[in-house]
Parts: structure tokens; sequence; C-alpha cells
């Protein structure tokens, strides 16, 4: 006979309520759920791990005396909700993931008398002017004034600008479920991105289920932060920065860093088509306009509108194309080629354990050798 394992109900539930489920729908998976909380029966050790994977719950979690203080290590802004609403678990553990990560490729880096990158928190408490954190950044990733307008359109830009990021030394996410669980996916209504501030080894998570043309304008948002020197998350919404001064601010950076006011105004003197305009500047029509708003051009009424219809349309598109894809290549997007060559250089010098870079990196076996020997440059 299996010893059964008298758990607290309070552990029990909070664990649902933590995982996003109702009482019902965890029922439906653990069919002896309701009999545990009446105390008509108690689960043996099997049942339990089922039930801790099912709420991804690490599993000695539950025969704690109460449930813990779990605090979320940045702060998660929101356009036009409270700040206080519980953060879903997917993005809550995506974001501890990421934060393992961070951790190991600093202190690596630290051991191994790299540099502190001097443009993270360039800015932070000094007084300055939007075009001054404009020009550094570009300076920093080596961007002329008319980097974008020199490539043919503006998908290759944002792949270009992703580039020039890492090569500073930033590490780039692009992912939608948390690791490599996809049961586990990451709502673009709950978290369009976050970036958590490192003077070695900053990180960017942009959230790869949203429309490209949103992921660019996402992308500059994070970088604002890099220079601000303020970690935080967003979900974003309508590309709208939450009532918070530094995301207003970070969100004002990126609007001009990726279409300057100045230049913006000499093309509307000719042109006023925002399919024209996303032309000249390389970014998508979305990106221009959310800037018309900024500058007074349209009302919000029509941004939303034009907002609304043309993320259909883009999501259509995506739907079009999809269709499996390259693995190897999803995961050189999902964790970086700058973060692999790190791990692999740590493995091959003996200063990381295999074990560890499988956990590091959520890859195992002939995958993780694969990926290392065929997929790293």
């Amino acid at each position: 006979m299996k010893m059964e394992i008298k758990i607290n109900n309070d552990i029990l539930l909070w664990a649902v309520e933590r995982a996003g489920f109702t009482v019902d729908e965890i029922s439906k998976k653990i069919p002896s759920f309701i009999a545990w909380l009446e105390g008509k029966k108690n689960p043996n050790l099997k049942q339990l791990q089922t039930f801790a994977q099912k709420v991804y719950l690490p599993f000695g979690y539950l025969f704690l005396d109460r449930p813990p203080e779990e605090k979320l290590p940045i702060p998660f802004f929101r356009t036009n909700q409270t700040n206080q609403q519980k953060i879903p678990i997917n993005v809550f553990d995506t974001i501890l993931i990421v934060q393992q990560r961070q951790e190991w490729l600093s202190n690596y880096l630290k051991e191994n008398d790299y540099e502190k990158l001097n443009f993270v928190g360039k800015f932070r408490g000094k007084s300055f002017q939007i075009e001054e954190v404009v020009m550094d950044i570009r300076n920093t990733l080596r961007l002329s004034d008319n980097w974008a307008r020199e490539l043919s359109t503006w998908e290759e830009a944002k792949n270009y600008l992703a580039e020039k990021i890492e090569e500073t030394g930033i590490i780039i996410n692009f992912n939608s479920i948390v690791g490599n669980n996809t049961r586990r996916k990451i709502k673009v209504e709950d978290c369009r991105g976050f970036v958590l501030i490192d003077e070695y080894a900053p990180f960017l998570f942009v959230n790869s289920a949203d429309s490209k043309s949103a992921q660019m304008f996402t992308l500059a948002h994070e970088l604002a932060h890099i220079w601000i020197g303020e970690s935080a998350g967003f979900d974003f919404r309508y590309l709208q920065p939450a009532d918070n001064p530094t995301e207003i601010l970070c969100n004002k950076i990126a609007a001009e860093f990726l279409v300057p006011e100045k230049k913006l105004k000499t093309v509307l003197t000719t042109d006023k088509s925002i399919e024209k305009i996303a032309r000249v500047f390389k970014v998508s029509q979305i990106v221009v306009a959310r800037r018309l708003l900024d500058i007074g051009e349209i009302d919000k009424t029509k941004f939303l509108e034009f907002y609304n219809e043309y993320i259909k349309r883009d999501f259509d598109k995506k739907e079009e194309k999809e269709g499996g894809g390259d693995f190897y290549k999803t995961q050189r997007k999902r964790l970086s080629l700058r973060f692999l060559s790190f791990v692999n250089q740590a493995v091959q010098t003996n200063k990381l354990l295999i074990r560890e870079a499988y956990q590091l990196t959520g890859l195992k076996g002939d995958t993780y050798n694969k990926i290392m020997k065929e997929h790293l440059y």
C-alpha cells in the first residue's frame, strides 16, 4: 500500500490559485483533488508529484506550513491597470529563469575580468534632454543617423537593430513560452517584454508571440530602460506606457530613437501617408501611427482604430507564414547566440559542469551538443 501524505489545505489552494486555475479546473486534471480538500483521502507521493507538475510548483513547497511570500524581482507596469494586479505564473517563472541566467553570466564575466558596460545606467539620476540619450544609444550601437533608411525593409531594420544590440554585450531573448514548454504560453496582453539591468550582462526579453511590427518598439523601449538603469516588465497595451514617470520617459526615448520628431515633421510637409512615412524611416506603420499620436497629428481614437486593424492584419500574415519552423534557429533566438557562446566557452574550459549548462539553457543531450557544434555561429 502506498503511503499517503497529509498536505495543508492552505498550501493546496494557494498552489492552485498561484497557477491561475480554479478548483474545478484542477479537479479535471487531478480527479482526487476535492477529496484531498475534504479530508476523505490523502495523496500519495506520486500523486503529489503530479499535482506539483500540473500547477508549476517546486515540489518542496507542498510541505511548507504556510504559503510563502513570492515577490517579483522587478517592478511590472501595466497600461491602464493597477500595478498590484497578480502577475501570471508563466510571466513570473520566465522572469526567474532569465534572472538565473543573468546571475550566472554576470558572475562568469566578472570572474574572467570582463569590463563593466559603461552605458548601463549612464543617465540614472541625471537631468538630460531626450535627444541626448538617443544620441548616446546610437553612438554606442554604432548606428548612423540614417541607419534604418539604408536597409530595404523595416523587418530587416529590426533584425539589424537586434544584432547591433547584442554586439554591445546586451543579451536578447525572443520567446513566447516558459523555457521550451510549449504548453505554457506567455500571452501578449500579459507581458510584451521585460528588461533586467546588470552592469555586466543586461538581459532583454521580447515576447515573440507579439506582432513583429510591435516588437521593434518594445526593443527600443527596453534599450531606454538600460540607459536609465531601471529594470522593469510591462504589458505595453496599444504601445502606450503605464502611468509611471520612468515608463513615460522610456517611451519618449524609444519614439525619438525610431522616428526623430524633427525629421518626421520635415517629411510631413510633403507627405502625410502613414505607409510612405514608414518606408522613409524603415519602421512599421504602427510605429509611425504611434509617433503621429505623440506629436498630435492624429487623435487617440484614430490611433486605436488604426492599431487594432493593423495588428489584426499583422497576426493574420504571421499565421499564414508559420508552420513549424527551424527548431535550432528558434533556440538561437530564445536563448541568444551570445549567451550560448559563453555557456559553451565555460563548459569547454571546465568552469561549468555539463549538467549546469543543461539547466541554464533548458537543452540537454544530443540537442544541446548539436546546437553547440553546428548552430552556434
